[in-house]
């Protein structure tokens, strides 16, 4: 006869996150609240106990079903993100062998730039960072990706900046493809992530050394950060389509919606022929209502 847990899952699994994955008090505390109102919710949507054994049959159905309940009581689309990401993490936890529901977004035709909502890039940076296993590098994987989403910058061309760029003022100079260097504003919010990271780093910020370093000081490979996005999209329940460009994208896409002259935006992307501006024309309108309900950008 199989023994009996006597603690709730939402107990085991914060104790996991404290234990195992030495998350934050704050996160540990927020993550177990939303797994108690998920399994609480099961209880009354299928009438029954819920354990870990039972969690592995929630289906993106229930998901949605739970989600719809949480908006309902007034969650907005920065939250009920942050929700999907932790449930969904819940249920990982609970049983990891099986194959996870997916909340899929709207398709969109190939060719055309697949945006990101502010709410879901958020979400995302958010997730990463919070996954780093230093205060430091959560900093850092901050820094970059609100510099793919705040500035446009391709993940090569953040990567590339040196420790010539500070002290920073309201504008940063990139070099792009062919080597063609542009301008580019720093909003606020991109500048202060920038400077907290270069006030935790543990490695010398020289002029001629690259500005983002590696765990062990070298130079911040692209396949890390990707590496981190695409773990923090499957736990989302995010599309593959949510890379680092993407946010270069969510850029292009929320500031031509926002009334953005296309030749203003060509320059601000480094693109050569206006043509490649133009591709973000053909977003579809619908979408980007959707994505425009919440200011950009959000951070």
């Amino acid at each position: 006869m199989d023994r009996i847990d006597p603690l709730p899952p939402s107990m085991r699994w914060a104790e996991h996150l404290a234990r195992d994955r030495r998350r934050s008090v704050h996160t540990v505390r927020a993550y177990q609240a939303s797994a108690e109102r998920l399994t609480a919710f099961l209880v009354g949507h299928w009438g029954e106990r819920v354990d870990r054994t039972t969690l592995a049959r929630v289906t993106a159905a229930d998901l949605r079903a739970y989600l719809a309940q949480r908006r309902d009581a007034g969650l907005g689309n920065a939250s009920a993100a942050r929700e999907l990401s932790a449930v969904r993490g819940f249920l990982s936890w609970a049983n990891a062998a099986a194959e996870q529901p997916r909340l899929r977004g709207p398709r969109v035709k190939t060719g055309v730039p697949r945006p990101i909502s502010p709410a879901e890039v958020m979400a995302l940076a958010e997730e990463v960072a919070d996954d780093a296993a230093e205060p430091w590098i959560a900093a850092r994987d901050w820094a970059v990706l609100l510099l793919l989403y705040g500035a446009g910058l391709r993940i090569g061309e953040a990567l590339a900046l040196t420790g010539a760029v500070l002290p920073l003022g309201e504008t940063i100079r990139v070099m792009g493809k062919r080597a063609k260097t542009r301008v580019v504003p720093l909003l606020p919010q991109v500048r202060e992530a920038i400077e907290a990271y270069a006030a935790q780093t543990p490695w010398p910020i020289a002029r001629a050394e690259p500005l983002f370093r590696g765990a062990k000081g070298g130079p911040l490979s692209p396949v890390m950060i990707r590496r981190s996005v695409r773990m923090a999209r499957a736990r989302l329940g995010l599309g593959d389509r949510t890379t680092p460009h993407a946010l270069r994208h969510s850029f292009a896409t929320h500031l031509l919606g926002r009334g953005a002259d296309l030749r203003a935006l060509q320059e601000l992307l480094g693109h050569a022929s206006l043509s490649s501006t133009q591709v973000y024309t053909q977003v579809d309108a619908a979408h980007l209502m959707d994505v425009y309900r919440n200011a950009h950008p959000r951070a």
